[in-house]
């Protein structure tokens, strides 16, 4: 089989890149491994820590113990499903900060300010106005992606945004649009009723038309003639074959699984693919380093009255949930529940937010195990940009060994400092007068612990990854050794390969990077496309004026 583009992995940015290409005439074929999407653990919004914890739609990666962490294995769920983590994830929708652009740009990704990103996440969103405000000048109207908001009626959320306010944060209705800091409404990828993933949005369309394929197969490696990459090499239904590219290769497997694909090729730093006995085409030492995450932990509060959503964390109101939703796409499972948000800054002299929380109105894991303690709420909180870095390494030259991960996490002074700050202000948030009717105690950590000790511990027992891995093939100019793919995801030293996903992020943006990912997808099809860029926005985003002197 062959086709004009060879994409492999149908996650975020491969199901938008399978549709503009598609779109623009050329005939593709997307490489999957995972199945369908159909089922509703993964439909129903409410469901959402279900898939991540099944084998049938995840990669069941674990990372190497972390030394930081107590040598605890963190796991790292990734989509092994259409649609890739989009199927499979939280569905929150966060764009970053403009600041996160403009720093990919001072690092070498020419091209990918915020004034040059913008345009493309207008173009992926469908955004819907819901009575809470926002910025409609800032938002896309018409793409694919449906963008929507809960209906935060549980007084929890006011609560949360009202306490945000009575600590002196400021209130934001659309962190996606003007202004990210402050307290408001979150946003999710879900409309009528059901997720919005990238295969539902990009894919399926694209499916519908005669020049777009769908195959499932493991991918092996890229076939490399002369240099130039002329295919993919797949595993399908227990045989080997090559699916070939006319024009080209572009890869889309994830941040862990892309890194592997192009060492499994002979791209990566030489003398780790000689250890595997891997031929080499391409020295490049940056693949599968510059690893990143965030880091998050979950302050858990018993709630004073029975509101919160544990009412429901039975056998008999989960089912009847589910038998609403299944029914008449209504109701509590139409939601994440994560419907409030805030980016706050840790200190002054942080010109823009380091610190990001999810509101929960109720006391519960992403594993769906709940809180002893019954009725309570949570809020996760984790630093944005920590300073450690890791690494994706191979563990064989067997393409079906999983990479060795390893994150590095919390090997710095300052990821300390940072997680304990997040604590603390978390902490005076949940003291404010408008949590005074809801608040009973604090279930995690606990008032008793209150030293730099105290909390470290609670942070390396307790701190789990919020699934946010990039960075591992990150784009840079040419002349960077530790570049990767150049700013048009040219795969650098080898014609005919590219690369777009969170993997060439430069550094991690503020938030979930579901609608990064896409954003990069989008962008990369005019690139390949051989398209002028989208004409560059001139919105100027809201920095606290005060910032070089107060944190609030």
């Amino acid at each position: 089989m062959e086709a004009d583009f060879v994409i492999v992995g149908a996650g975020s940015a491969g199901c938008a890149m399978a549709y503009r290409l598609s779109e623009a005439g050329h005939s593709v074929i997307v490489i999957e491994y995972g199945g369908t999407d159909a089922g509703p653990f993964i439909q129903m919004p409410a469901a959402l820590s279900y898939p991540m914890n099944m084998s049938l739609y995840d990669w069941g990666l674990k990372s190497e113990p972390e030394e930081h962490l107590g040598d605890r294995e963190l796991v790292v769920p990734r989509g092994k499903v259409v649609g890739g983590s989009s199927s499979i994830n939280g569905m929150v929708y966060v764009r970053g900060h403009a600041r996160d652009y403009d720093h990919w740009a001072e690092q070498g990704a020419d091209g990918w300010s915020y004034a040059d990103v913008l345009p493309y996440f207008k173009r992926q969103e469908s955004w819907h106005e819901s009575g809470q405000g926002g910025d409609p000048d800032w938002r896309g109207k018409s793409g694919p992606l449906h963008i929507t908001r809960g209906p935060r009626n549980n007084p929890l959320h006011a609560a949360f945004v009202e306490a945000g306010q009575q600590a002196g944060y400021p209130v934001t209705d659309d962190y996606n649009g003007e202004q990210q800091e402050g307290f408001g409404p979150m946003e999710q990828t879900v409309y009528q009723g059901r997720r919005w993933s990238a295969a539902t949005a990009y894919l399926k369309p694209a499916l519908k038309r005669d020049n777009c394929t769908l195959i499932r197969g493991l991918a092996r490696k890229v076939v490399i003639k002369d240099g130039r990459a002329t295919g993919v090499e797949i595993k399908r239904k227990g045989k080997i074959e090559v699916i070939s590219a006319k024009r080209e290769v572009i890869l889309a497997a994830s941040s862990l699984n892309s890194p592997k694909l192009l060492m499994l090729s002979g791209i990566g730093p030489a003398a780790h693919l000689a250890e595997h006995g891997i031929e080499v085409v391409a020295d490049r030492p940056g693949v599968g380093q510059n690893l990143q995450d965030h880091l998050e932990v979950y302050m858990q509060f018993a709630s004073k009255q029975p509101i919160t959503l544990y009412k429901y964390w039975n056998l008999f109101g989960k089912a009847m949930i589910g038998a609403q939703w299944l029914f008449t796409k209504t109701g509590l499972g139409t939601s994440n529940q994560f419907e409030s948000a805030a980016f706050i800054r840790s200190r002054k002299g942080i010109e823009y937010p380091d610190i990001q929380y999810h509101f929960l109105p109720i006391a519960v894991r992403y594993d769906g195990k709940v809180s002893a303690e019954g009725h309570g709420f949570q809020a996760h909180v984790g630093p944005m940009r920590s300073p450690s870095r890791g690494e994706v390494t191979l563990k064989s030259a067997n393409p079906e060994d999983a990479p060795r991960i390893k994150f590095n996490y919390m090997s710095t002074e300052q990821d300390w400092i940072d997680f304990r700050k997040c604590l603390r202000l978390t902490r005076e948030i949940f003291e404010q007068e408008a949590f005074a009717p809801y608040v009973k105690h604090e279930i995690q950590p606990g008032k008793a612990l209150q030293t730099d000790e105290e909390l470290d511990s609670f942070i390396r027992e307790h701190a789990e990854s919020a699934f946010h891995p990039c960075g591992t093939a990150r784009m840079g100019r040419t002349d960077d050794p530790m570049a990767v793919v150049d700013p048009e995801c040219r795969v650098i030293g080898v014609e005919g390969l590219r690369l777009a996903d969170s993997s060439i992020f430069p550094r991690i943006p503020n938030g979930n990077l579901n609608g990064p990912s896409i954003m990069v997808g989008e962008k990369a099809s005019d690139h390949i496309l051989g398209k002028a860029p989208l004409a560059a926005a001139n919105d100027a985003p809201w920095i606290n004026p005060d910032w070089q002197d107060s944190q609030r």
